[in-house]
């Protein structure tokens, strides 16, 4: 098939390249992981593989979510005009650029150890399948969380060749981050979810959506916490944990009045979060 300009914009589209909050939540636990694993600056080239293993496996959820919802995204305002929803690619495409991107990130893990290889299979399952548990269970977030957190074990395992009890309090940590702005990202689709059936957290959670949300922020940060005093890191990890909880109060004043605006905001603001227990991490191990 001729790639014409117009062809590969949609492409660029369907990848979500214009949209780089998922790439950036994707890749804060990752870098966590790196940067815990290695004590600080990590491998060069096993950093470089992850970062681009975060990009690839990021675009190629996008891919194989849209075809999985390619006969409700019409029916969603805010998924309405996706490439697939829109009728400007077909199915067929967007299976070849899913498996085209699969396949590139697998090529990437195959430079790494077995063990990373190996953990790589678990993280390709849940990859492909997370977008169909909508279907089936009303925590589709938790499973996300699962599915992005996957790469703190691989990290772990690429950088040490083991995946010590922190790196699974990484995971869960993770896990916990994810459910609780992916609800809030549910939030914003909630009205339409109902009227087609699609399940999610937001509608499990109901009027507790917010009560819900701040415990699971709470238990992140306690996990994190322990996290901190296995290793015995210093104030600058704690003072990104204790900037990330300011901006966890901040995502509960923009959802109190549960607008889709304001959730989308406080959903996209956790790239704030990732960054500043980074940032914490930098510069503890500096």
């Amino acid at each position: 098939m001729k790639l014409d300009r117009e062809r590969l914009r949609q492409y660029f589209l369907l990848v979500r390249l214009d949209k780089p909050i998922g790439i950036l939540l994707l890749l804060w636990p990752t870098l966590w992981a790196l940067w815990l694993a290695a004590e600080g600056i990590p491998n060069l080239w096993v950093m470089t593989v992850f970062v681009l293993g975060v990009v690839l496996m990021r675009s190629a959820g996008c891919v194989i979510n849209d075809f999985a919802d390619r006969k409700v995204d019409p029916h969603v305002e805010r998924t309405k005009e996706r490439p697939l929803a829109a009728g400007k690619v077909s199915s067929r495409e967007v299976l070849y650029l899913f498996v085209g991107l699969t396949l590139t990130a697998f090529v990437l893990v195959l430079t790494m150890n077995w063990l990373t290889i190996a953990l790589s299979f678990v993280g390709a399952f849940l990859a492909a399948s997370y977008p169909f548990m909508k279907r089936y269970t009303y925590l589709p977030q938790l499973y996300l969380g699962l599915a992005f957190g996957w790469a703190v074990p691989m990290a772990f395992a690429a950088q040490t060749g083991s995946v010590p009890t922190v790196a699974w309090l990484l995971l869960i940590a993770t896990v916990l981050w994810a459910t609780a702005y992916d609800t809030m990202y549910a939030m914003v689709d909630r009205r339409d979810d109902l009227r087609i059936g699609v399940k999610s957290t937001a509608i499990l959670f109901g009027d507790a959506d917010r009560l819900i949300i701040g415990v699971i922020q709470v238990m992140m940060l306690m996990v994190l916490v322990l996290i901190g005093q296995r290793l015995s890191l210093g104030a600058a990890y704690y003072g990104g944990l204790l900037l990330a909880a300011a901006l966890m109060v901040y995502h509960q004043f923009l959802i109190k009045e549960r607008d889709r605006m304001k959730c989308f905001h406080a959903f996209l603001n956790n790239n704030w979060i990732g960054l500043v227990i980074f940032a914490g991490l930098f510069i503890h191990y500096l």
